[in-house]
């Protein structure tokens, strides 16, 4: 999957470029492809912030490591988003990314030791075992369409990541999943909002970088 996400990067890449010369750069395209995906699946537009630049080099390691990973407790992912000016609310909405989109086995497989205790997990390592090789839709509703149904799994147990399950473990959090739960069109616009805010965080010293001539 991730070969022919960057085959279609640079295939987009290669068609502005040519008609318009290396004016867009890679993390725009990204920006606007990703908006795309989201109309296309049925979800709302949103505005993109255009006009940032590439880096001169692949991120550190340890730029990569402060990513929040999928096992991180519900206080650890708002901990992560707060040294990034995103609250509580962003984290909320933009895991409902996960409303489309697939996982493999090995993502979730930390939940499996409780399966004996939740019918879900184990219908889920049931599935694995069968298949070890499986990639697991986020959303078991309407994997395919750009929805809220991913909060209402949530509130009937079924979230997939364990990070999406922690969304419950937190007051705050969990008033999120309940009010996007029941209101789509709210969950669609801060969904925008928050991606149009993710969009405008920069690095420490700014807007600095180019644009590439190659993206992957």
């Amino acid at each position: 999957m991730r070969r022919k996400v960057a085959f279609l990067m640079e295939e987009i890449r290669d068609k502005v470029h040519t008609a318009c010369g290396p004016t867009v750069s890679c993390a725009d395209i990204m920006a606007l492809a990703t908006h795309d995906v989201v109309v296309a699946s049925g979800g709302k537009p949103y505005h993109v912030p255009l006009g940032r630049l590439d880096s001169f080099e692949p991120a550190p390691l340890r730029f990569v490591e402060e990513l929040p990973p999928r096992t991180f407790s519900v206080d650890q992912l708002i901990t992560a988003f707060r040294s990034r000016s995103l609250d509580e609310k962003d984290l909320v909405v933009l895991s409902g990314a996960h409303t489309i989109g697939k996982a493999r086995c090995a993502t979730f497989s930390d939940r499996f030791p409780n399966s004996d205790s939740d019918d879900f997990v184990r219908k889920l390592q049931d599935n694995c075992t069968a298949d070890v090789n499986r990639r697991q839709d986020l959303d078991v509703t309407t994997p395919e369409e750009f929805d809220n149904k991913y909060y209402i799994n949530l509130k009937q147990g079924k979230g997939v990541l364990t990070s999406d399950v922690q969304l419950l473990l937190n007051e705050t959090t969990r008033e999120y999943v309940n009010d996007f739960a029941d209101n789509e069109w709210w969950f669609w616009n801060q969904f925008g909002s928050s991606m149009s805010k993710m969009g405008m965080l920069q690095g420490p010293q700014g807007n600095v970088g180019r644009i590439r001539q190659q993206c992957y």
